[in-house]
């Protein structure tokens, strides 16, 4: 493999890693503050298809992206009072978000626009296109760093630079704000922020409505960045593979951008090559497409070290009189 082929996959690795960043950082706000949100999925794939529809209704994808954002915020306010007010088993809450969105998306493609469940070509406006950044055609014939820049830093959507945004955000956010420490400090024992006079009920709310808008950006990005239309099931289990991401770093931001890189990585590489040799045995382009799915069942099984969860996160909270 020489270098520009390198950076070529590398590049396809960060498209792909995006919605997994998005997914996984809305799982750490979501269950840093002790609400388990296995319906990342179904969030994700509702903003993609509500993106995709009004983005070629209305030729616009900003109007697009306010639409995704705003079906998936929906959902994760209908999890929110499921598991938060009513407090209802969180794990069945998002199994049955996921569910609904799966179902309901291809039922409305169907109702709106006859294509067998999908979204037409998103095409001009309808679509984010990539940016260019500066001096990015004048240095890309410098060595090394010149490839780099342009093809692997520059030409990407506006989605995939406020990705990896909120990496430093979300950590700020997380450990040097008021709010983050009350966030955390929720999620590992409700009954002291609650004796504190904080409202808990107040505080994760406000991590499942960011978790909405992260899945929504997520879901938003897929339809109309990384692909042009909403297509059945387009997510595609990336809802969990984010979440074995968040597992496997710990409930810790850089590390899950780190580890949802790595997903990226193996999907880039498996769709650039069809079958690789090592060591004179030839492995399948299937047995590289489903690696990310079986290093998820790997983490998900607990053999990849040993990850401690928030202490209340899945446990509803009752107010003690």
């Amino acid at each position: 493999m020489d270098f520009l082929t390198l950076i070529q996959v590398l590049d396809s690795g960060v498209r792909l890693a995006t919605p997994l960043i998005f997914a996984c950082f809305a799982g750490l706000y979501s269950e840093r503050a002790g609400v388990v949100d296995i319906g990342l999925e179904g969030k994700m794939l509702m903003a993609a298809f509500l993106s995709a529809a009004v983005a070629f209704m209305t030729g616009s994808v900003l109007i697009g992206l306010l639409a995704g954002v705003a079906g998936s915020l929906m959902l994760a306010l209908l999890h929110g009072v499921a598991s938060i007010t009513f407090r209802g088993n969180q794990l069945i809450a998002g199994v049955a978000i996921n569910f609904l969105a799966a179902g309901i998306t291809v039922l409305m493609a169907q109702a709106w626009f006859q294509q067998g469940g999908r979204t037409p070509a998103l095409v001009g406006d309808a679509r984010f296109e990539p940016i260019t950044l500066p001096l990015a055609e004048t240095l890309q014939d410098i060595p090394f760093l010149g490839p780099i820049y342009h093809e692997l830093i520059s030409g990407h959507s506006l989605l995939v630079y406020i990705a990896f945004a909120i990496v430093p955000l979300s950590w700020w956010v997380l450990f040097r704000t008021r709010f983050g420490l009350r966030l955390r400090a929720v999620g590992e024992n409700p009954a002291a922020v609650d004796t504190a006079g904080i409202s808990v009920i107040r505080l994760r709310y406000s991590a499942v409505l960011i978790c909405g808008i992260l899945c929504g950006l997520g879901g938003v990005y897929m339809a109309t960045a990384l692909q042009a239309g909403f297509v059945k099931d387009m997510t595609a289990g990336r809802g969990f593979i984010a979440l074995a991401a968040l597992i496997f770093a710990k409930w810790r931001p850089w590390q899950a951008m780190a580890t949802c890189l790595l997903f990226g990585l193996l999907q880039s590489v498996a769709l650039r090559y069809q079958s690789i040799e090592l060591g004179g045995i030839t492995i399948p382009v299937q047995l590289m497409e489903a690696l990310p799915y079986i290093l998820t069942i790997i983490i998900l099984a607990g053999l990849i070290g040993r990850a401690v969860p928030p202490l209340a996160s899945g446990e509803p909270y009752t107010k003690e009189n």
